[in-house]
């Protein structure tokens, strides 16, 4: 073959590949130029809080001290772990109260794979909500600044969680808000945690004390529960809203405790209600059984149960506070957690069958 011939085959050869390495470069679909460009804007958004809010993330690990029964040493087992997310610039970390509860040593690990000791500040075991401290983080601010206001989310509104499924740190789930305004069993009995959020974002075992974030990457709750016959995600997830948690957290980091406001009664124990049931009586309300020493209730003059001649006499029965209907324990106390200490409230209540009504001042009552 001739040069020229040979020139002319090698050009022929060529014109396919410039042709196709040509396309390649025009054509947006291919995966050689599949870069952020090409990114619906729903996904740059999901990718941003992410990256924005993963940081303030935190995997919280506990553990309990064993004795051994015959040679009594003393050794630390791992007891659990959940999720956690940094509050404020120091070093205070919030999560749930049965991620910590019975743990005799905490630690909790950053984003970026370091472990530091955790303190525990305080709980509400009502509201399942925990602050520790973590000294080495200070100087950070965390989510007390990015808060959503939980009164005006809407349900269908998108929704993001961060946590530690099964251990998987730094895991991402996205969703809606699936409904508003649950009601969830709390830690103690005879309370409930109301106003939850419910979300169909993934939230399984170690999702527990994370944050769920909205569009902006603001706080709008914290996972707490699942509902599911295998102890997976079914779609069916809940979180305390932000506005509890930062009541909550923000006395505890101020006072080391719950301030919650209160009457200062005792309610009466179900032993003595069946009791008065048995006996005819018509409880439609929440019965006082024990009035305690110098409490507002005291003061304003409200009545507990008597005993005489071995047989109960029925208290005052609270029916309604600032004109909401109240019907047992729960309703007063979480009624009355949106309140402050010193605040005047109206209470309606039965008296011998008679309705009557006071102004009532609240006082500071204990709550664990």
């Amino acid at each position: 073959m001739r040069p020229s011939q040979a020139l002319i085959c090698y050009l022929i050869l060529l014109i396919p590949v410039s042709i196709t390495l040509g396309f390649t470069q025009k054509n947006p679909s291919s995966p050689v130029l599949a870069t952020s460009n090409f990114l619906l804007d729903d996904e740059k958004n999901t990718i941003s809080v992410f990256s924005q809010s993963s940081e303030f993330v935190l995997s919280v690990h506990s553990t309990k001290l064993t004795t051994d029964f015959f040679s009594w040493d003393t050794t630390e087992i791992p007891r659990g772990s959940g999720t956690g997310f940094l509050w404020d610039n120091k070093g205070h970390v919030i999560t749930n109260y049965h991620v910590i509860r019975g743990a005799n040593k905490l630690s909790v690990t950053t984003k970026d794979g370091k472990t530091y000791r955790a303190e525990v500040v305080g709980g509400e075991p009502r509201k399942d909500i925990a602050v520790l401290l973590v000294k080495k983080l200070t100087g950070r601010q965390g989510f007390s600044q990015r808060i959503s206001n939980s009164k005006a989310l809407q349900v269908g509104q998108k929704v993001l969680a961060i946590g530690s499924p099964f251990g998987f740190e730094q895991t991402l789930t996205t969703g809606i808000i699936s409904a508003l305004n649950r009601t969830m069993p709390s830690l103690m009995p005879s309370v409930t945690i109301r106003n939850m959020v419910q979300t169909d974002a993934s939230i399984n075992p170690g999702n527990s004390g994370g944050p769920l974030l909205d569009s902006r990457g603001f706080l709008i709750g914290m996972n707490t529960a699942i509902i599911s016959a295998s102890g997976s995600s079914s779609g069916l997830g809940f979180a305390v809203p932000a506005n509890t948690v930062k009541r909550i957290a923000n006395q505890i980091v101020k006072y080391g405790q719950v301030i919650q406001p209160g009457l200062g009664f005792v309610p009466l124990r179900e032993n003595y209600a069946w009791e008065l049931k048995r006996r005819g009586y018509k409880i439609e309300g929440l019965m006082i059984e024990e009035v305690q020493t110098n409490s507002s209730a005291s003061r304003a003059g409200l009545r507990g149960l008597r005993i005489r001649k071995g047989k109960p006499i029925p208290g005052d029965i609270i029916t309604a506070v600032d004109g909401t209907k109240i019907k047992d324990y729960d309703d007063i106390y979480n009624l009355l957690a949106e309140k402050k200490v010193g605040q005047k409230v109206r209470v309606e209540f039965l008296r011998n069958g008679k309705k009557q009504s006071k102004q009532i001042p609240l006082q500071k009552i204990k709550t664990i």
